[in-house]
């Protein structure tokens, strides 16, 4: 799914079975389908931000390409007709358009980083931030002057629009339809926090009597849910009248509830909007930090509205050298009885030296100001020093959690040295602490995560060790009081913090929960659990198959599907349309997403309470995602996709039949030659474990002929079988290789532990020899590729079977010894845990299986390597220290194999800058283009490029591929 939805609708029904839609179209101004072109994959589009006005009548969202300007769409769902065209629209793209009255369709081009469509509640009203076209951004950066960004407010009712500049955020008045906030943008130049101020103007425009009132010196704002009133923090020069103000949207009267020579920030209304809570701080000579002070209002706009101000201070459980963290936002609970917030440490000022009496000077060298540039590791470090870099605004940012009884005015301290790390969730009865101080080193080094748990009641404070070195807890249940761990001898638990018991709660059902597909180093691994049943009672876990309600006192368990196992269909993700219910509620239908193993049909199902089993509603050869629902009313959607059909999304009712196509994401697809479909291989392995691969077919497949093939893998990857591929750059795009004749095979691999590289030999040779029994696969024409660990496997592939005629590998591990004790620079940690408790399986370091680490080492067998190689790394890799490539490429080098390596400077893991990833997907293309395809081998493949030349290459290059492109 692209974005998550927001959708405000009622159903209009359609008949038409939308899923046929594209094939029954008439065909209109027919072009001869040509084949995808890399700089193709630049247009290609996707859905952003789709949202339905509140009244159901106007939908919304972006279609941004990959490169340069977007599109804004609103249209009124009844006026879109079978072929997605609305029958009236209205184009306004530029201040000079014509304003069409009542138009049901408007659409705009919008900048690259344009967003944040929205509905005033009454949808009389849409407004959207406009960022700038792509080419008025590009000259404004070249002249280094930025173009700014601006919101667009559209009168649905009469298509006139009004633009505002430099406006940074807007919002309309939540559930209230008569305002709209636009917060400006501060002026350039003016410096922020204490040496300056933060307020800028906050335009609050009344869309019913279209009149404006402006509020200087804004820092942040927000509506309370009710939208009948708007909470504004002020922060001004000199903090001139900072503090928070009211503003009642019934009689635009401001209210003051809180002022002082002070700043104000993190501001934050309840759920229901009838409370908030904000920081307060001020500046302390004794500290370099501010000292922080908690503000809350509860029944605010009421007629009992009460002012709670928390100074630590004057609280004997916060030390007096913390105060209260900006790093955490303080919460109300649901009860009104409760404030969670966060403390951290002051840090005191250096004290000044004094003067040495009559006036001596020191007569030592004098300090140069010049510091040593050292880092020490120490084998003691719970973390490394490379970790620790990368994790420094975390730990910066880090608070100890604290709740303050509103009642008893008394602040609780629930986290300190003892228990470091406490969350607490709704309904706030009791928290969880954790400790991982004895396991952590260690785990950082081999994998594991163990950690100590305790419970903590948030009434008294009072806590308990429940748990040592458990490595799987969940959370707490709906009821408050139930917590969920599984333990690696295969069961779930519930701990009751009330009652202090520990239940078995799996032991006597009929299955198991143990994750059997995981095939990493890891004893016995759960399944994935599901969540809650809506009051607490019921854990729902999943067997790999069926979806299981298990009391949590162990008595009950239902197999709430049924024939998951028996059918394999794996049936997961139970529905949440109410994120303020907590957990499922088992009294109303549940939505299910539904994937059969070995067909690869997907779809949504749905659990009826009094009946067993599924009632199957959308069951296709397609790939769906992110069913959602529209509060109070029976209004369902979802997205959609096939490997000939773009991502679209879709509205139906109930039983989701007959739902309407909601967006047209890529019709230029349709002047493209693509895929004829894909077939599903099945195949075993030489230990005999059935696999299966998805053979996508060339465009304009002929039955019989035989195609050149790019084996392409990582480990599991059929289950992509339905799913679409947009052409893209950068790496492999299956779309632009079946669009230019080619076959692609994605066969699935499973793992022996410690033999990774074998494992990988034995299911991809077993692979392809099923798909060339299909006759679709030229034996002698294929290619294979794979990226990072399907880099790896590549890299080792070519040493162990001369049956591929090129191949190309993506930032690969080549050396397993060497790169066992190498760091993941991108998060600092080390490669060991990747190596034993992950993607490695191994089982201990290379010591203890040494044998086994070089025989699955690419770079120990290079000698044996005959394929064609074209190698990527780049020089900042973070995940695969690039001197894997290096290594690799220098022992081919040494042993005069074919070996190319493309080096794209400062780039990381993957490529991101776009003439990049250009140039790679030109180069790859090339490259199986001459080896698969027999055409010209290119110059920088069969001579390389000398370094003075480099330059005039890339651009001679790049030129070359424009022009034959046009």
């Amino acid at each position: 799914m692209t974005s998550r939805l927001l959708l405000f609708c009622f159903l209009i029904p359609f008949s038409v079975d939308a899923f046929a839609q594209q094939k029954d179209k008439p065909k209109e101004n027919a072009v001869t389908p040509r084949p995808l072109k890399v700089s193709d994959a630049a247009t290609w589009q996707r859905v952003r931000q789709l949202k339905i006005s509140p009244t159901g009548k106007w939908c919304a969202h972006f279609l941004m390409p990959t490169e340069g300007d977007g599109k804004l769409i609103i249209k009124q769902l009844d006026a879109t007709s079978e072929n997605g065209n609305a029958g009236k629209a209205a184009k306004a793209n530029s201040k000079d358009s014509k304003k069409s009255k009542s138009a049901s369709s408007y659409e705009f081009v919008v900048g690259p980083n344009s967003g944040s469509v929205d509905f005033s509640h009454d949808a009389k009203f849409a407004a959207y931030i406009q960022a700038p076209l792509d080419k008025v951004a590009k000259a404004a950066k070249k002249s280094g002057t930025p173009a700014k960004q601006k919101v667009v407010i559209l009168n649905l009712e009469t298509g006139d629009k009004t633009e505002v500049d430099n406006v940074m955020r807007f919002a309309f008045s939540s559930d209230n339809p008569d305002f709209l906030a636009l917060h400006k943008m501060k002026p350039k130049g003016r410096p922020s926090g204490d040496k300056g101020w933060d307020g800028s103007d906050l335009v609050l425009h009344n869309l019913k009597k279209k009149t404006q009132i402006n509020i200087g010196n804004v820092k942040s704002f927000a509506f309370n849910k009710p939208g009948k009133l708007l909470a504004m923090i002020i922060d001004a020069e000199d903090k001139s009248g900072n503090g928070l103000q009211l503003f009642h949207v019934a009689d635009s009267k401001v209210e003051p509830l809180e002022n002082g020579k002070a700043r104000y920030q993190s501001l934050s209304w309840t759920r229901d909007g009838d409370a908030l809570s904000l920081l307060k701080s001020t500046q302390d000579e004794k500290f370099e930090n501010p000292h922080f002070q908690l503000l809350a209002f509860s029944d605010v706009g009421g007629p009992k509205q009460q002012k709670i101000l928390l100074d630590p201070k004057n609280q004997s459980a916060i030390p007096d050298d913390m105060t209260i963290s900006p790093n955490r936002s303080p919460e109300w609970s649901d009860a009104r009885d409760l404030i969670v917030f966060g403390i951290h440490d002051l840090k005191a000022k250096p004290e000044k030296k004094k003067p040495e009496e009559g006036g001596k000077k020191s007569t030592g060298p004098a300090d140069d100001g010049e510091q040593a540039g050292l880092v020490i590791w120490h084998w003691q470090d719970k973390r490394l020093q490379s970790k620790q870099q990368k994790q420094e605004s975390r730990d910066k940012n880090r608070y100890d959690l604290c709740v303050f009884q509103v009642t008893e005015k008394k602040a609780l301290r629930l986290a300190d040295e003892e228990i470091p790390n406490v969350s607490v969730s709704r309904p706030h009865r009791f928290a969880v602490g954790t400790n991982n101080k004895k396991y952590e080193r260690f785990g950082n080094m081999e994998g594991s995560r163990f950690q100590d748990v305790y419970s903590i009641e948030l009434k008294t404070g009072k806590r308990k060790l429940v748990l040592e070195k458990a490595q799987y807890v969940f959370d707490v249940g709906p009821n408050g009081t139930s917590l969920l761990y599984y333990k690696n001898e295969g069961h779930y638990f519930i701990y009751d913090m009330v009652k202090g018991t520990h239940t078995n709660i799996t032991q006597k059902v009929k299955t198991s929960f143990v994750n059997t597909d995981d095939d990493h180093n890891v004893k016995n691994p759960p399944r994935r659990r599901l969540g809650w049943s809506a009051d607490g009672k019921f854990v729902l876990l999943r067997d790999g198959w069926d979806i299981w309600k298990v009391s949590i006192d162990g008595k009950s368990a239902v197999n709430l599907t049924v024939d998951g196992k028996k059918k394999q269909i794996r049936y997961s993700s139970p529905s949440r349309f109410d994120p303020e219910v907590l957990g499922v509620d088992l009294n109303k239908p549940v939505y299910i997403t539904a994937y059969g193993e070995w067909t690869k049909k997907a779809g949504f199902g749905r659990l009826n309470k009094g009946k067993a089993g599924v009632e199957m509603l959308v069951w296709e050869d397609a790939s769906f995602g992110g069913l959602s629902k529209l509060k109070d009313h029976e209004i369902y959607t979802f997205s959609r996709s096939t490997r000939q059909d773009s991502t679209d999304y879709y509205v139906g009712g109930p039983n989701l039949k007959d739902p309407r196509q909601l967006t047209h994401s890529n019709p230029q697809q349709k002047n493209f030659k693509w895929t004829d479909g894909v077939r599903l291989v099945n195949y075993k392995s030489s230990k005999g474990v059935k696999l299966q691969g998805a053979l996508h077919l060339p465009a304009d497949y002929i039955e019989g002929k035989k195609y050149p093939t790019i084996v392409y893998m990582y480990e599991k990857l059929s289950q992509n079988a339905n799913r679409y591929d947009s052409p893209r750059t950068g790496g492999f795009s299956a779309a632009i290789y079946t669009s230019n004749g080619y076959a692609v095979f994605n066969p699935d691999i499973v793992f022996q532990i410690n033999d990774p590289g074998m494992s990988s030999l034995d299911c991809i040779s077993a692979g392809l020899d099923a798909a060339i029994k299909t006759g679709v696969v030229d034996p002698d024409r294929v290619g294979l590729h794979g990226h990072s660990w399907g880099g790896y496997q590549t890299a080792f592939l070519i040493t162990q079977t001369h049956r591929f005629k090129a191949a190309v590998a993506g930032a690969p591990l080549t050396n397993m010894i060497s790169m066992y004790s190498s760091i993941y620079w991108n998060s600092g940690s080390p490669n060991q845990p990747i190596f034993e408790r992950s993607q490695g399986r191994f089982r201990g370091g290379y010591w203890d299986n040494l044998e086994a680490y070089a025989r699955n080492s690419p770079v120990y067998y290079a000698d044996k390597v005959k394929t064609p190689l074209l190698l990527l790394h780049n020089d900042q890799d973070g995940a695969v220290d690039w001197n894997q490539g290096i290594e690799y490429f220098n022992t081919l080098r040494r042993l005069d194999k074919p070996v190319v390596m493309l080096q794209y400077k400062g780039e990381n893991h993957g490529l991101r800058k776009p003439a990049n990833r250009k140039d790679y997907s030109h180069r790859m293309l090339d490259f199986f283009n001459h080896y698969l395809k027999g055409h010209d081998a290119p110059k920088w493949w069969s001579e390389g490029i000398k370094h003075l030349k480099m330059k005039d290459h890339i651009k001679d290059y790049k030129k070359s591929k424009a022009s034959a492109e046009k």
